[in-house]
């Protein structure tokens, strides 16, 4: 071979050093993307344990106050029937029983009223406070108060009570010394168009 030609293979062939480099960029992938490995973004360690509102639970119905006052008496198998006779019942004043067709009006009165009435507007879920002719004039003016802003409470004298005041709803009863005694407005809460109405809804005005 001659000198021209050697010279002429030198000059074209790559260097060495070049070639070995070539070779190791594309072993490794080379200056792309796709030789890169994706990057993996965590979650914080305290989000799994974030817990919807509406998926916490209610309150138990028990802590729920209310109920009855205390001394109050219940009766059951009370007739619901309408007669226009006199009816004798067993309590005095009466919770239920026969009744007279026409409900008297919620509200208060200075005079006794048909008993058969009272025991209607019972009926229909009110509470009949009733309270001795003699009751003192002040106690018998927190008595009338208790029908303000009230639908379905009652309130009358009544002859013959067991007690000054006497606090009654459909099945239910409760005598109290006085009209001061906490426990009446306390009944009257529960008992106005409460759980014992046989009817509930009905009008009482």
């Amino acid at each position: 071979m001659n000198r021209r030609l050697t010279s002429a293979l030198r000059c074209s062939a790559p260097p060495l050093a070049l070639v070995l480099a070539a070779a190791v960029l594309t072993a490794c992938g080379g200056s792309g993307s796709a030789g890169q490995t994706p990057t993996t973004v965590k979650a914080p360690a305290d989000s799994a344990a974030a817990i919807p509102v509406d998926t916490q639970t209610p309150a138990s119905a028990d802590s729920v106050p209310g109920g009855p006052p205390e001394g109050t008496k219940s009766y059951a198998g009370l007739l619901q029937e309408h007669t226009s006779d006199p009816v004798t019942y067993g309590q005095v004043p009466p919770v239920g029983g026969p009744h007279s067709p026409t409900w008297q009006t919620c509200g208060y009165y200075d005079a006794p009223i048909l008993t058969e009435r009272g025991v209607h507007s019972m009926e229909h879920g009110a509470v009949w406070v009733t309270y001795a002719p003699d009751l003192a004039a002040g106690e018998v003016a927190l008595l009338k108060g208790l029908v303000e802003g009230r639908t379905h409470v009652l309130v009358s004298p009544f002859v013959g009570l067991p007690s000054p005041v006497v606090a009654s709803a459909w099945g239910q009863q409760l005598m109290l010394p006085s009209a001061e005694d906490a426990r009446l407005a306390e009944f009257v809460s529960y008992f106005e168009q409460g759980p014992q109405t046989p009817e509930p809804g009905a009008p009482c005005e």
